[in-house]
Formats: structure tokens, sequence, C-alpha cells
């Protein structure tokens, strides 16, 4: 197996795109198939694709999930107030959260904090993480989130710049349905409905899965051996319309193509059991690296990753791991956007 040395790169800062293009489907669209590579734009996907090609599409919906409030507490010294923001990254139950906390050293378990709308207990601090229980629950706590809180950019756009309003429809995809993702399926966000409809009207089909991505998706692996990297669990869903067009395909001769590596790990965390595609619904914490048996993966749409992380590794088990340095160093050369709000590669295994 590779080493973490073998996923690293040089990524220049001007690379790193902190707004996607307009209209979406603008982006570039780098295409990886039989081992040769060529430049084109998402808008002209459909002369890679053909009629009987499935593609699968992630519908979960973002939560503007950082919110700003205070914590106030008296102690011997007097009264005290602090400014609290919070980031939701796992949802635990339909009223609690775990989530990263600034300051944390202000926070304590037992605390409240004060929201606005809503109040938050702390109930547990541990790993750099807190877990809130809040005076809202499952969908009327969704709801204050989407009128009080502020998209949770990557840290690589959120350190260069704050969230805005033009955030909150950018950072969806068109196809959002099922609350829950604290981090968008960034290839996603390429398609506009449009594209979709005109990709189907050829004979390219569709069908939706759900898997809420959680933050843990931007964390880069530390361990030289990265077989001993823990993956975060996320909670994904393929119901059976889903895992019946996929089989349906496969039988056809058709391709299934995930648009994102979020719909590829839950559609083969799906067909993992019993090596064929089923319905499915948990949690995942699929490691994909090189050597890795796809069993209903046919192509990928992907953006352009982060070096030394879990997704470039999943990119090089599908494509190999010359080919994916191949792809890396031509879009670097050709000057490609990258990370969530950049360009996208279309790759087909040689």
């Amino acid at each position: 197996m590779p080493d973490l040395s073998d996923f690293d790169f040089d990524l220049p800062e001007a690379r790193i795109a902190l707004r996607p293009v307009i209209p979406r489907t603008a982006a570039r669209l780098l295409v990886s198939q039989a081992g040769a590579l060529e430049d084109s734009t998402v808008a002209g996907i459909g002369g890679f694709l053909r009629a009987g090609d499935l593609l699968v599409l992630n519908n979960t919906r973002v939560i503007p999930s950082r919110i700003f409030g205070t914590r106030s507490r008296d102690t011997i010294h007097g009264s005290g107030v602090s400014s609290i923001e919070a980031t939701m990254i796992q949802r635990i139950s339909p009223d609690t959260w775990r989530a990263l906390a600034r300051p944390m050293k202000r926070l304590a378990v037992g605390d409240i904090v004060d929201f606005g709308e809503m109040k938050a207990e702390v109930m547990d601090k541990s790993d750099g993480q807190v877990e809130l229980k809040f005076s809202a629950t499952g969908a009327d706590l969704d709801e204050t989130f989407y009128r009080q809180g502020h998209m949770p950019l990557p840290p690589y756009i959120a350190s260069k710049r704050p969230a805005d309003a033009q955030d909150l429809e950018d950072y969806q995809t068109v196809f959002a349905e099922k609350s829950g993702a604290v981090a968008a399926p960034t290839a996603s966000l390429h398609f506009d409905n449009a594209l979709l409809d005109s990709l189907r009207q050829t004979g390219v089909q569709t069908t939706e899965v759900t898997l809420h991505v959680g933050a843990g998706t931007f964390l880069p692996v530390k361990t030289e051996d990265i077989s001993e990297h823990k993956m975060h669990s996320e909670w994904g869903e393929v119901d059976e319309r889903a895992a019946e067009a996929i089989a349906e395909t496969l039988k056809n001769g058709g391709r299934v193509i995930p648009l994102g590596t979020t719909s590829l790990r839950i559609i083969e965390t799906a067909a993992m059991a019993t090596g064929e595609i089923a319905p499915w619904s948990g949690d995942t914490d699929i490691f994909i690296t090189p050597g890795f048996e796809f069993r209903v993966t046919s192509g990928l749409m992907t953006n352009f990753h982060l070096p030394k992380s879990t997704l470039l590794m999943l990119v090089a088990a599908l494509v190999g791991m010359e080919q994916a340095q191949a792809i890396y160093a031509h879009a670097l050369k050709e000057k490609y956007r990258f990370f969530s709000y950049g360009d996208a590669s279309l790759l087909f295994p040689a």
C-alpha cells in the first residue's frame, strides 16, 4: 500500500477557489478515460456520457450550522459574559449536536449558551469538541439554523473570508432535500436543473442516495501508514428505488457514475455486505484506498482535493496511482481551480 507521502503535492494558494464560477456549469472539467486526459467544461459533460448511464446524486442538504451566541456565568469573582461561536459537526440526536466551539476555554459542562432564538446546554467537553443539547429539536431546530445560521464553509475558505448570504445558495446543490450535512457534496454543485434535464433527454438516467457529509471530510491523514487512519462515521442511505436503479443499470451494461465521493462511498458501502447493491442505511466509515475492490462504481465525477486527503486516496484507488498523479499534475499545469468551489474531473478507470 502507498505511504502518505505518495499523496502529497505543492498547491499554490492562487489555485484555491474562494467563490464558484457563474453559471455553475461553466466550471472546467478534466476528463480521464482510457489513460488519456481531455479538457472540457461541465456544460459539455454530455459528450462523455451515453444513453443508459446512471448518475448517482447525493440529496443531502447542508445545514447553515455555524452560529453565534453568548455564555453568561456567575462566579465567586462576579458575573461574566463571553461571546461563543459554535459550528455543528455531527448530529447525535434530534436535539443534540457535537460541535467545535471558540473559545473552547470559556465553556464548561453545565453552561448554558444563548443563541438568540434558542439556548443550548453544554453536556460534554472532550477531544477539542463540545456536546450541545438545544432547547429546540428535530425540524424546529433545523429551521432555526436556517434562519440564523451561517454556512459552515471549509476551513481553507473560511480562513480567507467569512460566509455570506451568497453562500446559502452557492454551497447547496439544486437537488438538496434531506437536511443533515455540515459540508456540501461539492461535485454536485456544478449542476443546474437545465443540465440535468438535458442529460435525461439523451438517455442518461439519475437516481438519489443520501450521505450526510461531516466535517471529517476535510481532515488530512496524519499517519504515514495510511492504513492506520481512522475515518469519521457519517449517516447514509441507499433506498430500494436507488438500489434497483443501480442494479438495473449494471444488468443492462450501463455505467454507474456517482457525482462526488460521498455518493460513491455510500453505494459501495451498500454493496459490501453481499458484493451486490442492496438497500442499506446506517453509519459508514468506509475508507477507500488503492487496492479497494469497487463493486458497483464505473466512474466518478469529483472536484480536486486536498493533499494527503482520504478523497485523493479514493481517486487513486479508482484510476490507479500513476494516473491520479498525472491528473493532478495536469490540473496544476493548466491552472484548474481546486477544492469545494473549484473545477471538476470526470474519471473512468483504464
